[in-house]
């Protein structure tokens, strides 16, 4: 391990970062140096602007991206070498604001009974369900299972931030039937060929899930698993969820965040939170 690299792990281990943020900074550093060939304690703002030109010409990367790319650099120049960084120099670029794209129940229900295999289609169900990010989902543990409290609890997700979210009565149901088969023990999803080893499941898997079951599902729209937590939020505020609580299930530490969803919010009031899986017509979601 390099000097700089070791002084750059141990800023971001002050400020506990995510292990999965370091890894991203610490690349992008590294991709930085590479692209000019030469250590980059000795590059300077120039080179900066030119890498962010190259990430948007060369590499074809989207401005939010290059964001990440900028502040991996950041965190470098200012917490690791402790020098000043000019935001009119190398301003972030504009965001391009895209609205997400969201199924119909009828669509999730479909992609759900498209499942290749029992263990894909229960991820499905618990994406659509819960809200959960993919790392989040992988992550998850048999004892962030409460039934008595009928609620999944979600550990480090973005932001380091612990939440509670909803356990629907038709995902328990599932997944007591999902445990009686395969008996995980310490993960609720773990990894290997055969779902047996001591790990979770890589999220690659989760994605490769999504995208096997709309393809055979004849699902046209593009489909990944934060497609699913976005359905997860239309969903219920087209049920007339308060986004304030939806914000709270999302983990979103900003409402302005969760605002995205409300271009297709309806009027509507319903007592008490259930997931929007609830909503599914039963035989929908018949194990073939």
């Amino acid at each position: 391990m390099t000097r700089l690299r070791k002084m750059m792990l141990e800023e971001l281990e002050r400020r506990n970062y995510s292990a999965r943020t370091a890894r991203g900074y610490i690349r992008a550093v590294a991709d930085f140096a590479r692209y000019f060939h030469r250590p980059p304690d000795r590059l300077r703002p120039e080179h900066i602007r030119e890498y962010q030109a190259h990430l948007f010409s060369k590499r074809k990367l989207s401005p939010g991206s290059v964001t990440q790319h900028l502040a991996a650099l950041r965190f470098f120049f200012i917490q690791t070498l402790k020098r000043p960084w000019s935001v009119a120099e190398t301003p972030y670029p504009k965001k391009v604001f895209r609205l997400p794209t969201v199924l119909s129940q009828d669509e999730v229900a479909r992609l759900i009974d498209s499942a290749r295999t029992p263990f894909h289609r229960i991820l499905l169900m618990t994406l659509y369900a819960t809200g959960a990010r993919r790392a989040e989902l992988a992550r998850l543990q048999i004892s962030d299972i409460d039934s008595q409290r009928m609620v999944i609890h979600i550990r480090g997700g973005k932001g380091r931030k612990d939440r509670d979210v909803m356990l629907s009565p038709k995902l328990l149901e599932a997944l007591r039937e999902y445990w009686r088969g395969l008996q995980p023990k310490e993960w609720l999803f773990p990894g290997g060929r055969w779902h047996t080893r001591s790990h979770p499941i890589d999220t690659k898997t989760i994605w490769n899930a999504c995208q096997e079951a709309a393809r055979r599902a004849g699902i046209k729209k593009e489909v990944h698993p934060h497609t699913l937590r976005h359905c997860f939020a239309t969903h219920l505020l087209q049920d007339g969820y308060n986004i304030r609580v939806v914000q709270e299930l999302l983990g979103h530490k900003d409402v302005k965040t969760t605002m995205i969803y409300t271009h297709i919010m309806l009027p509507a009031g319903q007592a008490g939170i259930v997931s929007p899986l609830d909503n599914v017509p039963a035989g929908n979601l018949i194990q073939q």
